[in-house]
């Protein structure tokens, strides 16, 4: 164990990386020692534990395959909901849930929802990454039934491309193209059904450089802020329909979430 952490302490400490393929074999020693694991159990007990005024646990949440029911659910978000008559990511669905059956604040559940670096991770990273490793091995299948998820992959697909800001970027920018890179990154083609797959099915991620877990509601956050266009909102109808459009296109993959990123 001494020897594999020594090893990977001398790639990360490297001043030229060449190889695309160190990164892969790094986490390919790491094996079973991805530091998710240890989010993974704080999720789960933060599920089961009761919270709010109503000191309720998230037993009763339905992440859309009834009451209470994990295993699998987040391979089929984002997707419409009936309750409250909207497509939602896992991360606005739980926000409800916190909301609904524990009595919760959501302005102050929103006030911090992702970690910052140097911090301990925040009760919605830990949960969210809980549920992807609920449905880790699960095919990614979200729900395109209702008009409204047809309509929101429509709009992801249009805000996907759509360019903006001082550096007149989109998203398609970085990942309409297989094979680009930007510095040690590799930059997924999520126009192409198997990079996207593989991509999509590996959010969340732990990520080296950072010493957290982060889920996909950050990464488009953060892509955002690197295109310098103004901040992306946790459950904005842009952020679920970019998921939206991004999950379809991984649509038939396999989760392997929580991923391991540099």
């Amino acid at each position: 164990m001494i020897k594999k952490w020594a090893w990977l302490i001398g790639i990360l400490a490297m001043p030229a990386l060449s190889d695309d393929g160190i990164f892969d074999e790094y986490r390919d020693l790491m094996g079973d020692d991805n530091p998710a694991i240890f989010v993974i159990d704080e999720g789960e007990a933060l599920w089961f534990e009761p919270q709010g005024p109503r000191s309720a646990s998230l037993e009763g949440c339905d992440l859309g395959l009834g009451p209470g029911v994990t295993a699998g659910a987040y391979a089929r978000f984002p997707r419409y909901f009936e309750d409250t008559d909207a497509v939602m990511d896992i991360e606005s669905r739980l926000l409800y849930c916190m909301q609904q059956l524990q009595g919760r604040d959501r302005d102050a559940l929103l006030a911090k929802p992702y970690s910052l670096r140097g911090d301990m991770g925040t009760e919605l990273e830990a949960l969210v990454t809980w549920l992807a490793a609920e449905s880790e091995d699960a095919v990614i299948a979200p729900e395109q039934a209702h008009p409204s998820e047809r309509a929101m992959y429509a709009l992801g697909e249009e805000i996907f491309f759509y360019r903006a800001g001082p550096h007149d970027f989109s998203c398609a920018t970085c990942h309409e193209q297989s094979g680009m890179r930007i510095r040690l990154q590799a930059l997924p083609n999520l126009t192409n059904h198997d990079e996207a797959a593989e991509a999509f099915g590996s959010w969340p991620a732990y990520r080296i450089s950072e010493g957290l877990v982060r889920t996909m509601g950050w990464r488009l956050q953060d892509c955002f802020r690197q295109q310098r266009w103004p901040g992306l909102k946790l459950g904005s109808e842009v952020s679920v329909a970019l998921q939206t459009y991004m999950a379809v296109n991984a649509a038939g993959g396999v989760m392997t979430a929580p991923g391991l990123k540099r």
